[in-house]
């Protein structure tokens, strides 16, 4: 006998009539119980996404097959997993460690739906912290001479490890074109972002100097084109003339740590979909 599963179903396609009928239909055919459902038509783009998490009692094997067929029908791009399965992740750091705890700290305690299977970075800095998670840390110097073998090397623990999401927790590296395509939709980054911007070496020193009234960081998809990938979240904490350089980059680490942490989760959680440029996120 098979006991019932909680599965998630996640598709996009092209929008009409009839969609959410036939994926319920569906699903009721299969002996499911939808337990949470939504979804989204993009008039601009004529898309349509759906999320389902639905208590099935038949195999999973018959229920892909039928998917496939309507996937057909409708033209889907689809994807069915267990609901709650921890995502394989590797997590790439440099030399600050706030977004690394703050990930090893919920993953330990059952917050994320992940299964951190190790820790990359260009510096032994953070070698002890991923130790005291007990995460196998994985030591990656990246000259403009050595780019190419340390892209490789990474490339290599993706497959060893069949990682699905790696994440950049303040990793202070440029991907090349190469491995964002390779690694396309499989990669989250947090940077800072403020208004007005601030790039290279301390940027809340230029925002103090500048005296923004904002400050605020952003989790995105990697692509080529350098920090202008889908964003799947934002958030912002608001500073004045009394906040000196040190307090402002407290409040920035705060702020990034929980916009990371939200945006692994919903992508873990199969909860984030693209949208051209743009990403629907069912939260």
């Amino acid at each position: 006998m098979i006991r019932d599963q909680h599965l998630v179903l996640s598709l996009s396609c092209p929008d009409r009539p009839g969609i959410v009928r036939a994926v319920a239909g569906l699903l009721a055919d299969h002996g499911g119980n939808i337990t949470e459902s939504q979804q989204f038509g993009d008039a601009s783009t004529g898309l349509f996404f759906m999320r389902v998490q639905v208590e099935v009692g038949e195999s999973r094997e018959r229920l892909e097959e039928s998917l496939a067929r309507l996937a057909d029908e409708f033209k889907m791009t689809w994807q069915l997993d267990v609901v709650g399965r921890r995502m394989r992740t590797l997590i790439l750091v440099s030399k600050a460690g706030h977004c690394l705890s703050d990930l090893g700290y919920r993953e330990r305690s059952d917050r994320l739906p992940i299964e951190v299977v190790g820790v990359v970075s260009n510096h032994r800095d953070l070698e002890p912290m991923a130790e005291f998670y007990g995460y196998p840390f994985h030591h990656i110097p990246v000259t403009p001479e050595t780019k190419p073998a340390a892209e490789a090397r990474l490339l290599e623990l993706v497959e060893e490890h069949d990682v699905e999401l790696v994440v950049l927790a303040r990793y202070m590296q440029v991907l090349s074109d190469d491995l964002c395509s390779r690694l396309e939709g499989r990669v989250i980054n947090i940077h800072h972002s403020f208004l007005p911007s601030f790039k290279g070496a301390r940027p809340y020193a230029q925002a103090h100097s500048r005296g923004v009234k904002l400050i605020g960081a952003t989790a995105h998809y990697v692509t080529a084109e350098l920090d202008e990938g889908p964003i799947i979240e934002q958030d912002v904490e608001r500073v004045d003339h009394s906040d000196d350089v040190r307090e402002m980059v407290a409040l920035g680490e705060d702020v990034e740590r929980r916009v990371l942490a939200r945006a692994v989760r919903w992508h873990a959680e199969h909860r984030v979909l693209r949208d051209g440029r743009r990403t629907v996120v069912f939260r």
